[in-house]
Formats: structure tokens, sequence, C-alpha cells
């Protein structure tokens, strides 16, 4: 009787109610899992109805060893999501500022200056920076903002007397060209130097003395290091790399934490690279490609490309599929893998399947950050090796094979971390400004495109409330174009929908005696 009853109103109100509320629920899950990368009806079935359902949570430990093991991989997940100084980042003034002159795009984030302004307040301040009027100045202007205040506070510094940090701001922000800032960082060096005597004979009067030390060595480490950086592209190599290979000795020597943030043997690395000194390189590597050493996409492709090398020139995809890799393959194969299991964003990067951009001033270890400030110094390294590319496009993409889940497990390092996306799109120019004088050409690419791996699928309750959305939307407008024909198919899918239930009902009655049957009824 309550089926007959309906109306065909009723129905075009239901599923019409129904496409609103899975509508609703579509765009809020939608926005959901753009801003967070995961479905909150998932989350919430996880983290909270699971547990009251008598769910064992995934998060919890359910042995000693296994808490202790978790425990590593999450310090390991902190330590791989920090953000590090990039051993090869251009110079501000006469790189980053030369290209905004020209395109009118912004290279640098905001975040990523940002960063830089508390680098360079660690390295080149310290708290007895009043007792030299120079450093006072230089400790307020490492925190302006404004690129010209800066400058105008370095000059100001440098009328009082010779101040190292002064001129290195100068030849980081002011100079257009490298040989002006390496006249400007030569400058710096002579004042550095003896700053750094003095300090050096005093370091142990005091906390204050030994604080003041370390702030010169800092500055000169980091002058020595910008001054082979620019004999490295004026194209003094070879004493770019006497000087590197000398702060590496002073890098060793030394105990200071903060030295071991330059990572001067990866400059070493690119120099020595563009030598072709590639006997060198290997040494180098055998030094700093160890197990208890932080690894960067530096280390693993620079690994793998020395191996590759080895047989580039004569690997053939077709040969080795007849006859299987040799030694030597097999060994360059498993390099690569190794390489793109800590860095999987580089090779398309090396392969020109995306654009590159300037490399930021900070990189996130095993991020589109690292990828693209290891490609654009060392993809000229990769192609002057014969074959070493091509060897490169036929075995990369066997690594994720190796590791299906890859946020769970890893093969040769641990779960690649989920934080990489985040901290790519802080540090990288997704929206680049342009001028008006632009043209729309310029303005089409003012986008780069963040890599994600893995990339993200979209979740099931996403597909399921769109389909729900979509499937009562029609029913909504098949009832309202044709309500006696719906209104026909509705009960008659109601009917059999309950014809199971109608059939129990009926053996029930049959089986219970009718006067029982009465009194439950009435119950």
């Amino acid at each position: 009787m309550f089926l007959n009853t309906l109306t065909p109103k009723f129905y075009v109100a239901l599923t019409g109610t129904s496409s609103l509320i899975s509508g609703l629920i579509l765009i809020f899950e939608w926005w959901y899992f753009r801003k967070y990368g995961t479905s909150f009806i998932e989350q919430v079935s996880v983290s909270h109805l699971r547990p009251l359902l008598g769910g064992v949570d995934s998060s919890s430990p359910t042995n000693p060893n296994t808490s202790n093991g978790e425990a590593d991989s999450n310090r390991q997940s902190v330590s791989e999501c920090k953000v590090w100084r990039n051993p090869l980042n251009l110079f501000r003034g006469a790189e980053y500022n030369r290209y905004t002159w020209v395109t009118g795009r912004e290279p640098l984030t905001y975040y990523d200056m940002n960063l830089s302004a508390q680098d360079h307040q660690t390295f080149f301040t310290c708290d007895s920076d009043h007792l030299r009027p120079a450093d006072a100045i230089m400790q307020k202007a490492w925190r302006e903002r404004n690129p010209q205040a800066r400058i105008s506070a370095a000059h100001e510094a440098l009328e009082l007397e010779d101040c190292a940090t002064a001129y290195i701001l100068l030849a980081e922000e002011e100079a257009t060209t490298i040989m002006e800032a390496e006249r400007l960082f030569k400058q710096a060096l002579k004042a550095g130097e003896g700053c750094y005597r003095r300090s050096q004979q005093l370091q142990h009067h005091g906390t204050q003395y030994e604080a003041q030390h370390r702030r010169d060595t800092n500055v000169l480490v980091y002058i020595k290091r910008r001054l082979a950086m620019c004999s490295r592209k004026l194209g003094r190599t070879r004493e770019a790399v006497k000087m590197m290979r000398d702060l590496c000795v002073f890098q060793l020597m030394k105990e200071f934490p903060l030295l071991s943030m330059f990572n001067i043997h990866e400059n070493l690395l690119e120099s020595l690279l563009e030598l072709q000194n590639y006997a060198d390189v290997q040494a180098v590597l055998a030094k700093y490609d160890d197990i208890s050493l932080p690894k960067s996409a530096t280390i693993c492709y620079t690994a793998a490309l020395l191996k590759a090398r080895a047989v580039s020139d004569k690997f053939s995809p077709e040969a080795a599929s007849r006859r299987g890799l040799s030694t030597a393959e097999m060994n360059a194969v498993e390099a690569i893998h190794r390489a793109v299991e800590f860095n999987p964003h580089v090779p398309k990067y090396l392969l020109e399947m995306k654009s590159l951009i300037l490399p930021p001033e900070h990189i996130l270890k095993r991020g589109d950050s690292e990828a693209i400030a290891y490609a654009f110094f060392h993809l000229q390294h990769w192609k002057r090796v014969e074959g070493a590319l091509n060897l490169l496009h036929c075995t990369w993409e066997g690594t994720f094979r190796m590791i299906p889940y890859p946020l769970e497990k890893g093969h040769l390092f641990y779960p690649y971390p989920i934080c990489t996306e985040t901290a790519d799109r802080e540090l990288l120019p997704s929206k680049r400004h342009h001028t008006p004088a632009q043209t729309h050409a310029a303005a089409a690419d003012m986008f780069h495109e963040v890599s994600v791996y893995p990339k993200k699928e979209l979740p099931f309750f996403i597909l399921f409330t769109a389909g729900l959305c979509s499937f009562t939307a029609m029913l909504a407008l098949l009832t309202h174009q044709f309500p006696e024909l719906m209104g026909v198919f509705a009960k008659a899918f109601l009917s059999t929908l309950f014809a199971p239930l109608n059939f129990i009902m009926e053996k029930v009655e049959s089986i219970l005696p009718s006067s029982l049957w009465h009194q439950l009824t009435r119950i």
C-alpha cells in the first residue's frame, strides 16, 4: 500500500536530494584530497571507526622489535625531509637577477630566499658582533628583506672597516658578472683571513671568543668555496679543483658541524667530471659513498655514470635480450636502479623528457628540487659519455618493478618520504610573475609542474561518490522527464528488492501457528 501511494513527485524529490548530497560529498572529498593528499572518509574510517570495531591500529607496534624498526624509519624519514643548502647554488646578482632582468620571471620563491637569510645569519653572525661596529651593521643587514637595504648596509659597513661579510653580500647580490663577484670575494678573503688569524689566537680565552672563531671559520670556508666556484664558471677548472681539494682537507681537520653543510665534495665531483678525470672521481666516491654517510643524487648518479661508462658505448638492448647481460652491464644496471630508487625524478630531466628551470638555493634530498639541481649541472657530463643516456633510457623504469610500494618499503634505501611534494612546491617557482611587456607565448610557460612520485591515484571513495552522484542525477532527470514510466520501474525494483523478505515472511507464517503469529504481530 505504501509503494502504491507514492507519487512521481516523491521519486523526483528523492533522487534529486540524493544527487545533491552525493555531489556535495564529492566536492568536499576532492577538495580534501587536493589539499591533504588523502581521502577524508578513508582517514576517518581508519583512524576512528576501525579501532571502535576492534581493528588493529597499523601505527601501533606489535612488538618491541617492530617498534625500534619503525622508530628508526621515522627518524630517517624526518631527516630525509630536511631542506639542505644547494652546494652548487648560483649567484643571486650575477645569475638569478640577470635571468629576472632578461625574462621578467622570478626564479626563486620567497620560502627559498627566507631559508637563505636564515643560513646567512647562522653562518655569518655571532653573539659578539656588537664588539665590532661593522659586524653589528651586517647583523642587521642579513635580516633585511629588501635587497637594496641589504646592499646599502654593506656599503655602510665597508665605510667603517674592511668587513668580510659585507664583501660577501655585495659579491652575492650586487655584482652583475662572475668576474665582478670574484673580485669582491678576493677582497673578502683578504679581510676574512685577518679576522680568522686574530680569532684563532683568542679562541681559548672564553666561550665568546670561541663563538667568534667559529663564525670566522665559516666565513673563510664560504669565501674560498665561492671563489672556487667562480674559477669553475670562468673556465679555470684545474684551479677550482685545487681549491676544492684544499677545502675538503680543511673541512676534515675542523670539527665544526656547519662545515659539513657546505658539501664541498659535490662541487669537487662536478669539476672533476668536467676535466673527465674519472679516476679521481672514483677516489672521491670511495671516500663519500659510504653506508654511514648521507647520500645525495650527485653521489648516486655519479656512481651510476662511472659504471655505465664502462659498457655504454657498446650496449645494445637487442643484443642484451638475446645473450643476457654481462657482469659489467649488470653492475651498471644495478647502479642505475640504485640511483633511480634514491631520486626517481632525475631521469626525466637527464633524458630531456621534462624541461629544466634554474635550480633553487635549497634542495630537498630525493625530491624534484634536488633532481633539477643535479640535472642542471650534470646533464652535460652524461651527454659526454657515449651511450650513457641510452643505457639510462633502457633501464631506469625497471627500478619500479623492484619497489611496487615505495612509500611502504624500499629496496636499497628507506621508503620514499611522503613529504617531498609539499616541500618542493614551496622551493620551486610553480608560478612565475611576468611583466606586462611579455608576450602571451611567454606567459603560457609560467608554470613549472612539480614532479610527484609515486603518482597519486584517486581514492576509492572519490570514485564511489562520483559514480553515486552521476547515477542519482541521471535518475532524477529521467524521473522528471518520464514520471509514469519511472514510477513503474521504481515499484518493480522495490518489489524485486523486497521479494526475498516477503518469501521468508510467508514461510514463517506457514510454519508458526496462527495464534502465536497473531500475538507476535500485536506485540
